[in-house]
């Protein structure tokens, strides 16, 4: 393809094959060089698509003049390295979540990239889903009303991390939802978490996030669950939204249930009277295109049009900016962390 986005892919672990099979299949892309330390990888890499050049050097692909941009798919603590000597060779790059292990490092990538020009986006997966699309519709236009809370439970049992505790693998996937839904951004934090394995990060954690107008989140991720639980309550004014990513179907159900609030006396509390409200539910159609295909054209989209992803550098700062602060909160048994960031999303 003459005009297309030539694609180097690093790392060919558990989600690179992923990120290869889709850029294969995307208009306007096309994936020249995989890399990754293990040649057993590679072996299946160039057995799968036999016209990929493969190497276990990452280098080669930073210095290859034809490859546009760079999908990174390797451990937490090599993203910020990779993607930083990434952009210094001129290529646009996509990086897998987290963004980096600091908020240092994060906004050293979004400098880089902004006097580069080049694009740099974040790998929130569950961003370009279509549920998670289409709960955003249903906020943005008021749908759900003023939010209440939104309440997460993510475990399973395992795959334990030995790098990163549990918040930064399994809770990352919730803030990178939370912070593309919600109207408000987090002031302060709080979190608890213990480890069951010795001189290994916590598998299992809760994560409460403050917010202006009385907007309340809390997160609950565990690794040493005996079933897996992908479920998210989102309380609304007007309506409620129960998210279940394992259902395969109906994944989003909105409830017309709610409570009303009337008074008999402005003067008094005591007079407020709590009325129930239950309705139907439905659950609406869906985008069920695979969110990585969807993440995909997105990134070469804003490639070619020099558009701003919408998980872009500064959404990836924001997401590290809460982990490091949980972080943080769990060192000091749940004490309260405030944020450096109150402003309202646009």
């Amino acid at each position: 393809m003459k005009d297309a986005i030539s694609i180097g892919v690093i790392g060919y672990g558990y989600w690179g094959p992923n990120l290869v099979r889709n850029f294969s299949e995307i208009p306007g892309a096309q994936v020249r060089t995989v890399s990754d330390f293990k040649p057993e990888l590679l072996a299946k890499a160039q057995t799968r698509y036999p016209t990929l050049k493969v190497t276990t050097d990452y280098r080669d692909i930073l210095k290859d003049p034809k490859i546009d941009a760079v999908a990174i798919a390797t451990p937490v603590s090599t993203h910020f390295d990779l993607a930083l000597a990434a952009l210094q060779a001129g290529k646009h790059v996509l990086v897998e979540k987290p963004m980096t292990t600091s908020s240092e490092q994060a906004m050293r990538l979004i400098e880089e990239a902004q006097r580069r020009n080049l694009v740099l986006m974040v790998d929130h997966t569950f961003v370009y889903t279509g549920a998670v699309r289409k709960m955003h519709d249903l906020i943005t236009t008021k749908v759900v009303g003023e939010i209440y809370y939104y309440d997460s439970v993510r475990v399973n049992l395992g795959l334990f991390q030995h790098d990163v505790n549990v918040l930064w693998d399994l809770a990352v996937h919730d803030l990178s939802i939370m912070d593309y839904l919600l109207p408000y951004k987090p002031y302060a934090v709080s979190a608890t978490g213990i480890s069951h394995v010795p001189r290994e990060p916590e598998n299992i954690a809760y994560l409460t996030l403050f917010f202006e107008n009385n907007l309340m989140a809390h997160l609950h991720v565990n690794w040493l669950a005996p079933v897996k639980v992908r479920r998210t309550l989102i309380g609304g004014s007007q309506r409620m939204i129960v998210y279940d990513d394992l259902e395969p179907s109906e994944k989003v159900k909105i409830y017309d249930k709610g409570i009303t609030l009337n008074s008999n006396s402005a003067e008094s509390v005591y007079q407020m009277l709590i009325g129930y409200r239950a309705g139907d539910m439905w659950a609406p159609h869906l985008d069920m295109t695979e969110a990585i295909r969807t993440e995909g054209m997105h990134f070469i989209d804003c490639i070619q049009q020099g558009d701003r992803p919408i998980s872009d550098g500064e959404a990836g700062l924001r997401v590290v900016k809460i982990l490091e602060a949980a972080t943080q909160s769990i060192k000091r048994q749940g004490r309260l962390i405030e944020l450096n960031t109150t402003e309202v999303a646009v």
